[in-house]
């Protein structure tokens, strides 16, 4: 997804005063009959090609909750593992080791932080599972973390419901990514299920303030990235399923977050977070199958609520209340309440190393085209990621330009158009040219311009969880990739020839091989106009269209150097 330097808190001008959840705290999104409706504009304007009008940035409020927080450190565990293999085990015992606060380690494995014992000899070791997903490391500002974000402005939060077996004591939690610190937030009832649930919410203020009316979709897909990085990080020993789409109410309530805070001034130190997804950790072999953990930490014991900051209600822009209003929309699941649970997958040959290092690449080690062998494993990846998700399209460059699907039955591509679309797809991506030389686009599309609020939330929450995935795995086999969050006008449908306004463009990874060590510059290619087997996709004109939904008489990019803009690699475009 796209860098952007970090935006400094601006003057709220244009700001109105809200409670934090916008209209939404006054009357629910989705109460109305003119639900669907707000959100088929929202989903028109943010495919449209209209620029993101600067908004003011809500300084954001992320860790309300008193005390310091309990610091996570895994490196007590490695210690006595690396002591184990190299001294035997009485010698390791003798020896203990030592966390990064300077408490010993028994010889069980336990430290003491104040009265909350942790073990780094549990099952699951949550100090190492948040190390490998969501932590920023230490000594860095926190852009670059394991997980990729939009903008790498990292919206996803994760609350901790932490049941028998783990590292830290059960309990409920708020996780600092920039301290790897849990920040404990009430007891755990009796009855809770072994293992630990994550549950996802995301704040918006940062994201909306850079890209306005287009930060919603984006939203989605980064808490869909953060799932797919929590899900590869489990041990071998445990258990992983991922739920994304149980209601948002649900998810709330067993997290111990209200969704519409009844008073305002309990609530001024926090920013109301859409919770979207959860993934659940398991001892292996429990039966899991038979208990619903979302509804048994729901129905116990809340959490402790925010400190309370006296003070004039924080005013909210108009594009913040708004994006809150549809994320909560999006958030309701009524014909599915519990959410549905399915076992999370980990690509073959990802390893610990593979999860801290995988980083987007930079354009230019992105132009060679991987092999074909390769791209359909990453396809293969992405499609069985998640049974309800989108369908997918990997775009070639190379001696032959390409579009290709998935080969029913077998493995391999099957081709599905001719012709380079990368051009076409650079245009889309808010004119990142930089994408119309790339190897290869695995390509994530679907949700048509009426689709319901349950479906426009999993097809982008489960795009971003297979690309997360999807990356991971291409990291695995030595492959460049970088993800593409924001298209424009990207009617791949209406591009080759079917209905307008059926088959969008969702997400985007962008893929390469390693570069080679003598590297020569690419020549250049003429775009040519996309085939399928039974139809020819119209001339492209060569100026950038300005309809909201794109023809099939508008697919292709402007002429070079005509009315393309010119913005660093992989940056949004800005007024």
């Amino acid at each position: 997804m796209p860098d952007a330097p970090d935006r400094a808190a601006a003057p709220t001008r244009g700001a109105r005063a809200e409670p934090p959840g916008g209209s939404a705290a006054k009357d629910p999104a989705g109460s109305s009959a003119g639900a669907p409706d707000c959100l088929g504009r929202a989903l028109a304007d943010a495919r449209s090609p209209r620029v993101p009008a600067l908004s003011p940035y809500v300084p954001e409020r992320p860790f309300p909750w008193s005390g310091p927080g309990l610091p996570l450190t895994d490196r007590g565990r490695r210690r006595t593992d690396a002591a184990a293999a190299s001294r035997g085990p009485r010698r390791r015992a003798a020896a203990g080791a030592r966390t990064d606060s300077g408490h010993r380690l028994a010889t069980t494995g336990t430290s003491t932080l104040g009265a909350a014992p942790i073990r780094h000899d549990a099952p699951l070791d949550l100090a190492r599972l948040l190390r490998l997903s969501l932590a920023a490391p230490a000594g860095t500002s926190g852009r670059l973390r394991p997980v990729p974000s939009a903008g790498a402005l990292h919206p996803v939060r994760a609350h901790l419901l932490v049941g028998p077996g783990c590292s830290l004591p059960p309990g409920r939690y708020a996780y600092d990514p920039h301290t790897h610190r849990a920040h404990p937030r009430g007891p755990a009832p009796d009855g809770v299920p072994a293992g630990a649930l994550a549950v996802l919410t995301v704040a918006a203020s940062r994201t909306v303030a850079h890209y306005g009316h287009r930060a919603w979709p984006l939203l989605l897909l980064d808490a869909g990235h953060a799932a797919a990085a929590l899900a590869q990080a489990g041990p071998p020993t445990a258990d992983v399923l991922v739920c994304l789409d149980a209601d948002g109410a649900l998810l709330s309530a067993a997290a111990g977050l209200r969704r519409a805070p009844a008073r305002h001034s309990e609530w001024q130190a926090a920013e109301l977070e859409p919770p979207l997804a959860a993934v659940w950790f398991t001892p292996s072999g429990g039966s899991v199958r038979t208990i619903d953990p979302l509804s048994a930490w729901a129905t116990r014991a809340r959490a402790s609520a925010p400190v309370r900051a006296p003070g004039p209600p924080i005013a909210q822009p108009r594009e913040l209340s708004r994006t809150k209003r549809l994320l909560s929309l999006l958030a309701q699941a009524p014909a599915r309440p519990a959410g549905t649970w399915h076992p999370a997958s980990r690509p073959e040959g990802v390893t610990g190393k593979t999860l801290t290092t995988r980083r987007s690449a930079p354009p230019d080690d992105l132009r060679r085209p991987p092999e074909r062998e390769l791209l359909a494993s990453v396809l293969t990846t992405a499609r069985t990621a998640s049974p309800a998700g989108p369908d997918w399209t990997v775009v070639t460059g190379g001696a032959a330009p390409a579009l290709y699907t998935a080969s029913p039955g077998r493995p391999g591509l099957l081709l599905h158009a001719h012709g380079d679309a990368r051009p076409t797809l650079a245009h889309w991506a808010a004119r990142q040219t930089w994408i119309g030389t790339t190897g290869a686009v695995l390509l994530a599309h679907g949700c048509p311009d009426d689709a319901s609020p349950a479906a426009v939330r999993i097809s982008h929450l489960a795009a971003g969880y297979a690309i997360g995935l999807a990356q991971t795995h291409a990291t695995a086999l030595g492959l460049r990739s970088r993800p593409i969050g924001s298209w424009q006008q990207a009617d791949l449908g209406a591009a080759l020839g079917e209905a307008p306004g059926r088959d969008w463009i969702v997400h985007g990874l962008a893929l390469g091989a390693p570069p080679a060590k003598a590297t020569t510059p690419p020549a250049t290619r003429t775009a040519t106009p996309l085939t399928t087997r039974t139809a020819t996709a119209p001339a492209a004109p060569t100026a950038a269209p300005r309809a909201t939904r794109p023809t099939p008489h508008s697919t292709d990019p402007p002429a070079p150097g005509t009315t393309a803009r010119t913005t660093p690699p992989g940056e949004e475009e800005r007024p």
